[in-house]
């Protein structure tokens, strides 16, 4: 087992691998901008080091400052957390070339799921279902237009190296195509600097379901059943639930094995999530994220199994601690995505909190890097802290989570707090009964300006 591991991130995901290795006895380093020197992460870890301006860019995606702060600190290994450098295929590369360990799958594995036609044509190959569409990508106009009349409108229209929403253009008939083949591929030029694209049939109400995966990089795997990331404005997910409300025991094994045996036959090493769009029965793959999810924690729930504890074992070489026959699926979890925005536009709130206090009880998990007198600087993410709730069943998780809600404390800046008591209200809601268009038509409809609140 590693001695001491470097955490190339900040916020609650860095706090949440430094309970981890403290758990494991093993020495935390935290990095950090100079606008993150009074962060939580910093003063939680064994060892802190500065590693550049606010900027991004210069700090915690800056690839020399984070292999020097390895070299400096003596740390063995790199954990990437979500976000910043943790798909970043060359990142993992030097990591390796400097005798350190990435602590995650493969720079070859995270290539291949980072290009998504890449990422498709090895899903299908493996037996994984794919939504239909083009073979590769579509280089001019004309191809566009014939592919999209083969494959029968509505098409959407993405970019290979695509993600957040970005490099996405939906063409509902055929008068729509030409317009969104050029500003699909010239969102993706500016975003990703690769203007390249596919198109895939666009399904009309699908549900976002997406699969745990854990691979022990020697081609053994399992699944951790699914979560239900439907609920979405602007392709960023805002709750996510396990088990999917919409999912029952046979089409969840059914599933999870495709899933298991395709990442299995490729030698996948650590966390992976393979994601779905879910129409009248059938799946439909749309990318693989190679990392530890945000919305991991519902599947740690339902579990019981501890996921980042899990990569710290299978990156140092050691087995996994659980066989797929030793999980057993107990209960029902929620997550909610809090950030620092003000409604009803979403503009990122900044600021100074003055007060917060965490919710508590039974069944009740905060994942947070705030405390009284935080300054939530304005160089990064809104995310601010991720409640999580587990109950016996579903209604219990509800409750859970409105009870909880009602005790979460932070003031001095605004937050999306008031959205999840909105959408608790909600009778489809409550049902489980929503799409991953339901959130943006209910925004639209209430927290718009001038809608009646």
């Amino acid at each position: 087992m590693f001695e001491k591991v470097l955490i190339a991130n900040r916020g609650e995901i860095a706090l949440r691998v430094i309970r981890a290795c403290r758990e494991m006895g093993i020495r935390s380093v935290a990095v950090h901008s100079t606008a993150d020197s009074d962060a939580m992460h910093v003063r939680m870890a064994d060892e802190a080091l500065c590693i550049g301006p606010p900027s991004a860019t210069e700090s915690y995606l800056s690839v020399p400052a984070i292999i020097s702060a390895c070299e400096i600190t003596g740390a063995e290994a790199v954990h990437p957390g979500y976000g910043f450098l943790s798909e970043n295929a060359q990142f993992v590369q030097v990591v390796e070339d400097h005798g350190l360990t990435f602590i995650g799958p493969s720079a070859e594995h995270i290539r291949m799921m980072g290009d998504k036609i890449t990422a498709k044509e090895t899903m299908r190959a493996l037996g994984v279902p794919c939504v239909p569409g083009s073979e590769g990508g579509v280089e001019d106009i004309h191809t566009a237009r014939e592919i999209a009349g083969d494959i029968g409108y509505p098409v959407i229209v993405k970019a290979t190296a695509g993600g957040g929403g970005r490099g996405m253009k939906l063409a509902r008939s055929a008068a729509d195509i030409d317009a969104a083949f050029s500003t699909a591929r010239a969102e993706a030029k500016a975003a990703f600097g690769n203007a390249d694209v596919y198109i895939e049939k666009y399904l009309a109400n699908p549900r976002h379901i997406e699969i745990q995966v854990f691979g022990d990089g020697k081609g053994g795997a399992v699944h951790l059943g699914e979560r239900d990331c439907s609920l979405q404005r602007r392709h960023q997910k805002v709750l996510e639930e396990a088990p999917g409300p919409s999912i029952d025991e046979a089409t969840r094994q059914r599933i999870g094995r495709i899933c298991a045996d395709a990442v299995a036959r490729i030698g996948y090493s650590g966390a992976g999530t393979i994601e779905f769009l879910y129409e009248d029965g059938e799946f439909f793959f749309i990318e693989m994220n190679t990392r530890l999810q945000v919305e991991h924690p519902v599947t740690e729930a339902i579990f019981g199994v501890d996921l980042v504890r899990e990569q710290l074992r299978v990156a140092s070489g050691m087995a996994m601690s659980f066989g797929q026959d030793e999980l057993e699926l107990n209960g029902h979890a929620i997550e909610v995505r809090i950030n620092a925005e003000k409604l009803p536009n979403f503009a990122p709130c900044p600021g100074m909190v003055k007060t917060f206090h965490a919710p508590g009880g039974l069944g009740v998990r905060m994942d947070s890097a705030l405390y009284g007198g935080y300054v939530i600087p304005p160089f990064y993410d809104s995310l601010i802290a991720k409640l999580i709730v587990h109950g016996r069943d579903r209604p219990e998780a509800l409750a859970r989570l409105r009870r909880a809600l009602g005790e979460l404390i932070v003031d001095g800046v605004e937050t999306t707090v008031p959205l999840f008591h909105a959408l608790l209200a909600e009778p489809d809601i409550q049902r489980g009964d929503y799409s991953i268009h339901w959130l943006e038509d209910w925004l639209e409809r209430n927290l718009q300006p001038g809608a009646p609140q």
